[in-house]
């Protein structure tokens, strides 16, 4: 494959004023994630630790391999809610007994590891990755049950309303670890903790049990619940303990001893499991790139309307920075092309633009070919949309768009995207944006996801309700309109920064750039945990 050769000048004041706005956007990162690891707390910390109790981060740490990394799954989750940022669940991959593995951790310092809208989404998100990916479940329990309080923050309305959605994803979770099961995809559960109603099933459903004596308590209703229902006066060793669980109702299959013997038992159950991955072994012969990954910091513009060459983010994560692109003289705003990443072959699509015809007809060829030859795609976003206009439409841009959505929505190799710059529109569905069963996406903090831009979409909707003062024969108040689209225009550009994307759960977290590389890699691993197949059926073409 030929070496991409790089053009970056790293000396230009563009390049620099990039990289020092990138620098202050990973500062605001770094402040929100160690927000999101001190949990509920220092004094919440205290008392977990009065209790000879570890925090969630520490319980994970010490289920992984040593010095083995975790990749967090919407660290970010609830920023700008009622709820604690990182929503009080973790969700990751990371490598136990060799074997890796999905983790779900409740933290009982946040609201005693409470189910909300936001961490029941990380959850299903985590079961998701499982699924698709092959990955043995692993749930560390500790979970009060539903956060009554609903996104009204203590409005016992807003919480009822809040119920109606959060509900039905509680409930599908005991659907998703049964399914899990049935695929032969092992569920384990280590119980640190109280465990009540929809947290009691996650030890309910799964394969393996680990109970911690005097500490595990397991029950669909505690004391005070079972007292109200039946008027009954039960104790909670009783009603649902860890060595009741293991001797009476068999619902545990282990009893440790303490916290670091449940943890020990979890890893030799994952040991005793004969894991085997499906895909194939990635070439271990790779090299790094010849670039300089902290370039990846002065390449884009907070003001994404300023273009830079996604060749240059290609070259910077590939392995020996090399790259087979194809049709590079044919719908140049669109790069597609076959490289390695850390040993796994990829085929590449990143945008320098607009999609016009042209792009979209090559995209469309060229995920079939990587079906064709069972290898992953990879999707590097900077797309404002399709290309819009009356010779465009007369070009067929609409029937040749379609061809390439309809390549991304039927090819079935694993997909991974990263969102560098913007994602708007229809251009987000045909660069496989989240709805289109993308194994994984991240963000960089310079991404906006969108409908349109917010420029667009203001001016937009004062064109439309210009025209529909005039049919109704109405004077159009053009200062009340202007106010209305710079409000319309801010909510609009608040909304479609990544931030806010990645804290609602839309994607799978926000990334520092010179972790791409990596990342990436990570996610491949956990692809290949299941078979790596293309397909040959596509839906109807007009061609």
């Amino acid at each position: 494959m030929s070496i991409l050769e790089s053009k970056v000048n790293q000396r230009s004041d563009n390049f620099r004023q990039n990289k020092q706005d990138m620098l202050e956007m990973l500062e605001q990162l770094e402040t929100l994630h160690a927000e999101v690891e001190a949990g509920g707390g220092e004094e919440a910390m205290t008392r977990l630790r009065s209790r000879n109790k570890m925090p969630v981060r520490e319980r994970i740490a010490m289920v992984l391999d040593p010095d083995s990394p975790f990749l967090e799954i919407s660290p970010l989750a609830a920023w700008r809610s009622n709820f604690n940022v990182g929503s009080g669940f973790i969700v990751g991959i990371g490598v136990v007994a060799g074997i890796e593995c999905l983790i779900l951790g409740h933290d009982p310092s946040v609201r005693a590891g409470a189910f909300n809208p936001f961490n029941s989404k990380k959850l299903m998100r985590g079961l998701e990755i499982a699924r698709e990916n092959r990955l043995p479940y692993i749930q560390l329990v500790e979970s009060a049950g539903a956060d009554l309080r609903g996104e009204g923050g203590g409005d016992p309305e807003a919480a009822i309303m809040r119920e109606t959605g959060h509900f039905g994803e509680s409930g599908r979770l005991f659907y998703e670890i049964t399914e899990l099961s049935k695929l032969r995809i092992p569920t384990i559960s280590v119980v640190f903790g109280a465990s009540t109603a929809g947290g009691a099933y996650q030890p309910g459903m799964s394969d393996y049990n680990i109970f911690i004596k005097k500490q595990s308590k397991v029950f669909l209703g505690g004391p005070p619940l079972v007292k109200m229902a039946t008027g009954e006066d039960a104790d909670e060793e009783s009603l649902g303990g860890a060595d009741m669980h293991t001797t009476v109702s068999g619902l545990g299959d282990y009893l440790a001893e303490d916290e670091m013997d449940g943890i020990r038992i979890c890893r030799e159950v994952v040991s005793h499991l004969n894991w085997r991955k499906k895909g194939p072994e990635p070439n271990s012969q790779f090299s790094e790139p010849i670039h300089d990954d902290d370039d990846l910091l002065g390449l884009v513009s907070k003001d994404l309307k300023t273009p830079f060459d996604i060749r240059e983010v290609i070259n910077r994560i590939t392995d020996g920075s090399e790259f087979e692109e194809f049709k590079p003289l044919y719908g140049p705003s669109l790069t597609c092309g076959w490289s390695q990443i850390h040993g796994f072959p990829v085929g590449i699509l990143g945008n320098n633009g607009a999609l016009f015809s042209e792009c979209a007809e090559k995209a469309a060829q060229f995920i079939q070919l990587c079906n064709q030859i069972h290898v992953p795609l990879v999707f590097l976003h900077n797309i404002t949309g399709y290309i819009v206009g009356t010779d465009f439409e007369q070009g067929g841009i609409t029937k040749n768009g379609s061809k390439m959505i309809n390549a991304v929505a039927n090819s079935t190799v694993p997909h991974i995207s990263v969102i560098v710059g913007a994602s708007y529109g229809a251009g987000n569905y045909g660069m496989s944006g989240r709805a289109y069963g993308t194994r994984f996406t991240f963000t960089w903090p310079t991404a906006k996801i969108a409908v349109m831009g917010p420029k667009q979409m203001a001016g937009v909707m004062t064109i439309v309700q210009r025209a529909a003062a005039e049919r109704r024969g109405l004077k159009f108040d053009e200062e009340a309109d202007a106010k209305r689209a710079e409000t319309a225009e801010y909510w609009a550009e608040e909304r479609s920064k990544g931030l806010f994307a990645t804290s609602r759960v839309s994607d799978d977290g926000m990334i520092d750039p010179r972790d791409t590389r990596i990342i990436i890699a990570m996610t491949l691993s956990a692809c290949h945990n299941n078979q790596v197949e293309g397909t040959k059926e596509f839906g109807t073409w007009r061609m």
